[in-house]
């Protein structure tokens, strides 16, 4: 069975394919992976990575509106390797490129977030709003740890921001040192704790790399090698994370590591009510007519950004429930699930 041999040569025709403008040479590079699969069909019947790619061609080829009738393109001749494990030994710091040459189809992502009160969106699409004062892990698996620390928003008031985000990029031997990346209120840097922007001097090191969005108030790290995006705000007086994590990287832990808001949301004894109850620092029609300003959906978001306006009595909180909608927009693999209703 060659499926391999298939999967390397898509592969190779789509790798300098990107944007919206892609869309002809693709479906090309579809119709030849899928002619290249047919013509090992009969010694690969049996091997599920065969199937795996078969699928995976008829989902891209919908997803793409690709015509199943047209030109195919001659394979892409691969470059000379310095030894028999090329391709492992060049990739294995690209995440999305070696699971690719690996099942013949893309990695599923998830989507988690944390901003406001603070509000959690986790992997699943659960959404809570919880009380959690202190310290709290976001994520702990074998990749990544991610705590949040959260304090009162008000003096006297049941209602915590996260005030401090902790994240440990773990240790990966070929790709990786590690990197400790860590922001506060009023300081929100481009660069890991030890000055650093990328993962060190090792021959992947540039497979994660921090950006600066908006200096001081928005940051990016791409961690290719675990085909996971993070972003960091500060909106107002508080500190905002979201992630789109690989799912293979998401469920990479034990059950010893069972405590992850991403994961499972907001213990029970730690959850609250959305909804606005006795005299807030802001009249509550003054609050949803600020946030329909930014959030004309009224879903969890704008539910979320009520909330925090009419407890803390900031009207800088609508700026964090947009921007982890605008996170959410970005990172999301299934933009139907965008808005969530409850």
């Amino acid at each position: 069975c060659k499926i391999l041999r298939c999967n390397s040569e898509y592969v190779a025709a789509t790798l300098h394919l990107r944007g919206p403008g892609r869309g002809a040479a693709f479906c090309t590079a579809l119709r030849s992976y899928s002619l290249c699969t047919r013509r090992t069909a009969r010694t690969c019947r049996g091997d599920l990575a065969f199937h795996s790619a078969v699928h995976g061609i008829e989902d891209l080829m919908i997803q793409n509106n690709c015509s199943k009738e047209g030109p195919t393109a001659p394979p892409r001749p691969r470059p000379p390797a310095p030894n028999p494990q090329s391709f492992e030994s060049l990739d294995i710091c690209d995440y999305e490129r070696s699971f690719l040459y690996k099942h013949g189809r893309p990695p599923g992502f998830q989507h988690c977030a944390a901003f406001g009160d603070p509000h959690i969106r986790t992997f699943h699409d659960d959404f809570h709003t919880c009380r959690v004062e202190g310290s709290w892990p976001l994520l702990d698996n074998d990749y990544l740890f991610v705590q949040a620390t959260s304090s009162p928003v008000a003096k006297g008031s049941n209602a915590t921001v996260t005030s401090k985000l902790t994240i440990i990029f773990k240790n990966m031997k070929e790709c990786i040192d590690q990197k400790v990346y860590q922001a506060e209120l009023d300081n929100v840097p481009a660069a890991f704790q030890d000055g650093s922007v990328n993962g060190g001097a090792r021959p992947g090191g540039s497979s994660l790399v921090i950006w600066e969005r908006s200096p001081g108030r928005h940051v990016e790290i791409r961690a290719d090698y675990i085909g996971t995006t993070i972003a960091v705000r500060q909106a107002g007086r508080q500190l905002s994370f979201s992630i789109r994590a690989a799912e293979e990287v998401a469920r990479a832990f034990t059950e010893e590591q069972d405590l992850q808001l991403c994961v499972g949301g907001c213990p029970h004894s730690q959850r609250m009510s959305r909804s606005p109850r006795g005299r807030g620092r802001v009249p509550l029609e003054t609050a949803r007519a600020l946030c329909r300003e930014m959030l004309p959906v009224e879903d969890v978001y704008f539910q979320s950004c009520v909330f925090d306006v009419v407890t803390s009595g900031d009207t800088n909180f609508t700026m964090a429930a947009h921007g982890a909608l605008e996170d959410a927009r970005l990172f999301l693999p299934d933009a139907e699930k965008l808005h969530i209703f409850q």
